[in-house]
């Protein structure tokens, strides 16, 4: 877990060496200001987990300072000190977001008490905001199968996961690149923290900008107030970026110096702020062949490839598509109300016959289908809706092809099911709401607001 950074504000510096030196001995870093002008750009630099500070300080009280505190970093928690306290003001100050008001002397023991609470609480709403609890990231195991192909997989990621560098998780569309990357924060040293993941397929350079580093009031038409973006929501934890391939090189450049400055700048902003995320990349692109056609940065892609990870596909882990399979029916049919489905033996071959080039959301795809079409408690080959391998002769779809039409048809079947609602439907493809919306344009198919 990164160490935690606390904030000590009061003009005595006996006061501030005295509770520095007690949090650093409980394994804290701390930083140190004399009045409200330094809090407030260290503040802005250097992102503290929390702020600890005198009520009277030489330039203002804390209660002038507490508002442009919250503005810069909402979540994070704020303990006043001071030495004539009341209940009028201590109410004052809880309304204006104060996390605690404690009249001095305060014993150091439950003043580390306070903190830890308060910072215990800031984690959890930082996952909260993230949309993602270790509940929710825990679910899926990305090494279903005995076959050594997928043993060495999760050899590999297990000897990964313990490293703070960043890693390129490399493999061809629907492979679960992303459940690899779930896993892999999960059982890593920053679990506890946010687990964002953005998808870049398809974004403009404009959206991308503004949903990975946010903005300011004003920076566009359109910003009518100031939004965090994805890098400050991730702090301290694991920031996920799909598809980095598709990443615009304008903000590829950018993206480079938050990871060697570990600083970035909100859209319209003139300051710098402070930034420690973890980064996991996936592509199923060819990056090295990207730099040879001047669409990706070299530079970048040597930074991101730190630990390069290759999730192979189906085609090289035959043996373990039926116990995949297995796996994924029985959850859809719980989810279908339909416990006690299974494959036939005849149903199980046919899987492991068949080329899958969507790999395993192709084959979950398959299943689910058969789950909600069929009405037999065992499903059959022809259950699976899918063509027998062949090689692509003159004239003939190639695979990719037929996959496209195939993925089509079942999104607009989804679209149909939740009355054209998008954001539903993406849930149900298990892919981002940005993703289906690109696919839907792309196919010149009317978009829903859902």
């Amino acid at each position: 877990m990164p160490t935690r950074r606390i904030l000590v504000v009061d003009d005595e510096a006996g006061i501030r060496f005295g509770v520095g030196s007690f949090l650093r001995s409980h394994g804290y870093e701390v930083e140190e200001a004399e009045n409200a002008a330094t809090a407030q750009a260290l503040v802005r630099a250097s992102r503290p987990d929390a702020v600890i500070m005198d009520y009277l300080l030489p330039d203002g009280t804390a209660l002038d300072l507490l508002p442009s505190l919250k503005e810069m970093m909402p979540s994070m928690p704020v303990i006043i000190l001071t030495g004539h306290g009341s209940i009028e003001l201590a109410v004052r100050a809880v309304k204006q977001g104060a996390d605690q008001f404690l009249t001095k002397p305060v014993e150091l023991p439950a003043l580390l008490t306070i903190l830890e609470r308060a910072v215990e609480n800031q984690r959890n709403r930082q996952k909260q905001l993230a949309g993602k609890s270790q509940q929710s990231r825990a679910v899926l195991d990305p090494f279903s199968g005995t076959s050594p192909t997928i043993r060495r997989l999760a050899d590999e990621a297990r000897k990964v996961a313990s490293t703070e560098s960043s890693v390129l998780v490399q493999g061809e569309t629907g492979t679960g690149k992303g459940v690899l990357a779930g896993w892999l924060h999960a059982h890593g040293p920053r679990a506890e923290e946010a687990f964002v993941d953005m998808n870049c397929a398809g974004l403009s350079q404009e959206l991308l900008e503004s949903e990975l580093f946010g903005h300011e009031r004003g920076a566009f038409t359109g910003a009518t107030a100031t939004k965090s973006g994805l890098l400050e929501i991730a702090h301290r934890g694991t920031m996920f970026l799909d598809e980095i391939g598709d990443m615009d090189l304008h903000v590829q450049s950018k993206l480079l110096k938050v990871l060697e400055e570990k600083r970035f700048r909100r859209l319209g902003d003139v300051r710098d702020r402070q930034v420690d995320v973890r980064l996991i990349a996936a592509t199923h692109q060819d990056l090295p062949a990207l730099i040879r056609e001047k669409r990706f940065r070299s530079d970048l892609y040597f930074r991101i490839s730190t630990i390069p990870i290759t999730v192979p596909p189906l085609r090289e882990r035959v043996e373990d598509i039926p116990i995949l399979a297995r796996g994924i029916l029985e959850r859809f049919a719980v989810e279908w109300g339909r416990v006690g489905v299974k494959l036939s033996g005849e149903a199980e071959r046919a899987l492991q016959a068949y080329a899958w080039p969507g790999n395993v959301r192709e084959l979950r795809n398959a299943l689910e289908r058969a789950v909600l079409l069929c009405d037999r408690s065992e499903l059959t080959p022809t259950d699976l809706a899918f063509e027998a391998p062949a090689p692509p002769g003159p004239g003939v779809p190639d695979s990719d092809s037929s996959l496209r039409d195939l993925e089509l048809r079942h999104i607009q079947r989804l679209l149909r099911e939740e009355r054209g609602h998008v954001g539903r439907a993406a849930a149900r493809l298990g892919i981002p709401r940005s993703s289906l919306y690109y696919k839907l344009k792309k196919a010149g198919i009317p978009l829903s607001k859902g």
